[in-house]
């Protein structure tokens, strides 16, 4: 008899097991399916502001020529720009707001968001900028090879630097100008996917750019091509700072410091705030395998010359009107959505790494 009641203990005990069991699974089953499932772009683009009114920024021609209509809220973006903007092809955009802060926190957040999958995407930081007008013009388009952080120096009023000394910005812990600093911060220079710079050109190479006849005859006051020609698009190197600076002679220091900072490889042209804070926040994120760090390109228009014309002042250069303004954010979505397109519409060959021409 107490053998038949203790396997009747045992039934129920086991019974309730398998209730108990059952339910679990039904529940995690339930919690599986209202999981929501990750977004993944395609392509992510980063722009860094938005104008308030009817002129467009960065931003806008993106909205709305790819219908970036789906909302996607983000905690930890700017105030002013708090979600990511989808649309139903993979292709997503990012504001950033302006400045290294700015950039680097808001791109982390998208790092670390728990609603994204950036591992695969393409990542296009397309924004205006500052040109010398060695390498560009007005509303000139250049694809990144290297950015170079133009911020990471000491700096001596240059109404105090010894005689020998063309500038008074050198590395930091360097003797000279002219000495390498160790790369003690580890953001101090950015080679960007040489592939994915080279093919992004060939794809652009032959958009016809925005111009205006303001900046037409802004260009013409400069005596040497190719900053009194028409813009076109080319490949050079960015330097950050989120110091705008402008005049030949902090041109002239930051040509010599993005040499010096890659061994010679590095041809300076176009000087904008924000894009070595924003790849210190994108390589983070390979450290974390969220980032593919050979899928980040950067694309930077002209709208102003980094430096005055002949009988121009660095200050007049500084606070002038080019015209550029328009064109260089019309060129930035011209040619940069000619990578995107050929990303989005062709993923399988792209999916897996730059294609092969």
């Amino acid at each position: 008899m107490t053998d038949i009641k203790e396997g009747n203990r045992n039934l129920k005990f086991a019974a309730a097991a398998l209730v108990l069991a059952t339910s679990v699974s039904v529940i995690g089953s339930a919690a599986a399916q209202d999981k929501p499932s990750k977004t993944a772009p395609k392509v992510l683009v980063v722009t860094m502001f938005e104008v308030p009114g009817d002129t467009p920024g960065e931003a806008q021609r993106w909205i709305e020529n790819e219908k970036l209509t789906k909302k996607i809220a983000i905690p930890g973006l700017s105030k002013s720009f708090p979600d990511l903007l989808c649309n139903d092809d993979g292709l997503c955009l990012v504001t950033t707001s302006m400045g290294y802060a700015n950039a680097a926190s808001s791109i982390s957040a998208l790092v670390h968001a728990d609603q994204l999958d950036l591992s695969h995407s393409y990542i296009l930081i397309a924004g205006i900028a500052g040109v010398d007008p060695a390498d560009g013009t007005l509303g000139s388009a250049h694809w990144a090879r290297y950015a170079v952080d133009g911020g990471l120096q000491w700096q001596i009023d240059g109404r105090q630097i010894p005689k020998e000394w063309s500038t008074g910005w050198l590395g930091i812990f360097s003797a000279t100008p002219k000495d390498k600093p160790k790369p003690d911060y580890g953001t101090e220079v950015f080679h960007l996917n040489e592939a994915l710079t080279q093919r992004a050109y060939d794809l652009s190479k032959d958009v016809k750019l925005e111009d205006s006849d303001q900046a037409k005859a802004y260009r013409a006051h400069y005596p040497n091509a190719p900053a009194n020609q028409p813009p076109t698009v080319s490949i050079c190197d960015t330097v950050s700072s989120d110091t705008w600076w402008s005049g030949s002679l902090m041109s002239k220091t930051m040509n010599d410091w993005a040499k010096l900072m890659t061994d010679g490889a590095a041809n300076y042209c176009t000087t904008q705030q924000e894009d070595n804070a924003t790849l210190a926040a994108l390589s983070r994120g390979a450290d974390m395998s969220r980032i593919d760090m050979k899928r980040v390109a950067i694309l930077r228009t002209a709208s102003d010359f980094d430096q005055e014309y002949p009988g121009q002042t660095a200050d007049q250069s500084l606070h002038a009107k080019t015209g550029a303004f328009i064109p260089s954010v019309e060129n930035a979505y011209l040619v940069g959505s000619r990578l995107t397109h050929a990303i989005v519409s062709d993923w399988p060959a792209w999916k897996d790494g730059v294609p092969a021409n």
